[in-house]
């Protein structure tokens, strides 16, 4: 889970003094038909410092990074290395260069070892084989580095879990010599102590001189570890400031140009009715433990633990996803036999998986095509789609959930995080089901775009309809929800009414199995 995290970091002691410009980008623009993803971007990144880029999804981030690591190439603008002109014809250019990027997506090989996937483009070779016991020992030796010592270096990235290959893919960008480091959305999976020991790594990496440019949403961490912020907001510089300049109202209001009563708008006049949902000692597959709760209408229920805990696969068996066991389903009084995801949405039950873009949304496919998906019959006449109703409905959907896209035609693949993710709520208002899971609504979404999401939630509860909501984020759970239930090893082992939600609580229930071992 996500919380406040308090560990000494110096940014003062061992620390090189960021001084020389590495790099420098000077009126930076990008051009897509119809879209202007830059807008004469400024940017300037020095020796030893932790530079954090922040801006709504959209904002131009990725777009910025990309251009910088070779990716694309700019419209207008110059970009300069050391005082010389920079000009990466692709990736491999700007890695030969010493840049480095870890995705929030991932690229690793999961049929390849952890080892063999941090060494990937470089294999230790013995002759003309690999040498393995050199390949295994470098490995162990970066693994420890980043928080995976625990891990053998021969485990099949398959293997592992979201936070690890997180580690692996941090491991991978430091098997090179790096000069300067990205990493995009780097704490999103990962556990208090991960983090820590993430940012302890950085700090290191600072103190050898290495650059670290470091995208996030959890604008908590910019004061633990950033040098200098720059801002950006439709593709333009928004400014660039010292982190000790700032607090995050004033860093809000910079990303989204307004002020925002509040981070989670808890709505008081949304009263949870009638028992909508009920599930009555489910068990799943591969754990023992029956777990039962009651979803009521207008509610918002949150569902809080840690990584592995056992409640992404509690939902994904309650829709069909993950094969249940044993126990009973109801919706609305009427018992239900889900034994297939095809099953729940035909009864009203939709599942927002935390992996949009593996398994929610079809990317290469447009925002009209994603979002009438789920309800094929009711834009088609004897078989055949009628693209008037399908324009009509996705219009709608793109204007009343203000969807930030060019037109409805264009490829999900090519909109921002935040705006896939309304789509994908989209395709499910769509269909009007009753009930929503949303597993990690908000992973990689900037301020702006959540606090939409949030409305987005409220907006169905006032509407009847019932809401679970699986997050890693705490504050957000305390926030948004009615009641939280807590999930450790496979079991619920909490149910707090929002008048006794307290963080420390909640933390306990989710570390039960350690606590009581």
């Amino acid at each position: 889970m996500c919380y406040p995290i308090d560990f000494p970091l110096s940014h003062e002691s061992g620390v090189l003094m960021a001084a020389n410009k590495i790099i420098e980008l000077k009126n930076i623009s990008l051009v897509f038909p119809g879209v202007r993803a830059l807008d004469g971007v400024d940017l300037s990144i020095e020796e030893g410092e932790i530079h954090i880029l922040l801006g709504e999804n959209g904002a131009g981030k990725s777009s910025l990074v990309k251009t910088l690591c070779g990716v694309y190439t700019q419209t207008g603008g110059t970009m300069l290395m050391d005082g010389k002109e920079y000009a990466p014809r692709n990736p491999l250019t700007a890695i030969n260069s010493g840049i480095r990027v870890v995705y929030q997506e991932f690229n690793l090989l999961p049929y390849l070892s952890i080892a063999e996937n941090i060494f990937f483009e470089k294999l230790p070779k013995k002759g003309c084989l690999v040498d393995f016991k050199k390949l295994y020992s470098d490995a162990a030796a970066i693994m420890a580095k980043v928080g995976l010592d625990k891990v053998s270096p021969k485990t099949l990235v398959e293997m592992l879990g979201v936070a690890q290959m997180q580690l692996v893919e941090i491991a991978k960008a430091l098997s090179g010599h790096s000069r300067i480091l990205i990493l995009d959305e780097p704490t999103a999976t990962l556990m208090p102590d991960e983090i820590n020991t993430l940012f302890e790594l950085l700090m290191k990496l600072k103190a050898e001189g290495v650059s670290i440019i470091y995208i996030s949403h959890r604008l908590n961490e910019i004061f633990r570890i950033g040098d200098r912020v720059t801002v950006l907001r439709n593709g333009q510089l928004v400014a660039t400031k010292k982190a000790s300049e700032l607090d995050i109202p004033s860093i809000v209001k910079m990303m989204v140009g307004r002020n925002m009563e509040s981070e989670y708008p808890f709505d008081e006049s949304v009263t949870p009715s009638s028992p909508l949902l009920e599930v009555k000692n489910l068990i799943y597959q591969g754990n023992p433990h029956p777990k039962s709760f009651t979803l009521r209408k207008g509610e918002i229920l949150g569902i809080a633990g840690l990584v592995g805990s056992g409640r992404t696969e509690t939902m994904r068996a309650l829709f069909g996803a993950d094969t249940k066991a044993a126990g009973q389903i109801f919706l609305n009084g009427e018992e239900l036999h889900i034994t297939s995801p095809k099953n729940a949405v035909e009864k009203g039950i939709c599942l927002l998986t935390e992996d949009r873009k593996q398994q929610g949304l079809i990317l290469e496919m447009s925002c009209v095509e994603n979002t009438t998906i789920t309800d094929l019959k009711s834009v088609s006449f004897r078989g055949f789609l009628n693209r008037e109703k399908e324009t009509e409905a996705t219009e709608k959907q793109i204007s009343e959930m203000n969807i930030k896209t060019p037109g409805i035609n264009q490829k999900t693949l090519h909109l921002s995080g935040g705006n896939q993710q309304k789509i994908l709520i989209g395709k499910w208002l769509y269909r009007d089901s009753e009930v929503f899971i949303f597993d990690e609504p908000t992973r990689g979404i900037d301020v702006g775009a959540k606090y939409e999401i949030y409305l987005l939630l409220w907006k169905l509860a006032s509407m009847g309809r019932g809401i679970i909501m699986v997050s890693s984020d705490l504050p957000e759970l305390l926030g948004v929800c009615h009641r939280i239930l807590v999930f450790s090893d496979g079991k619920i082992t909490g149910e707090l009414d929002r008048k006794e939600f307290d963080p420390e609580s909640i933390l306990k229930l989710s570390y039960s199995e350690y606590l009581n071992a």
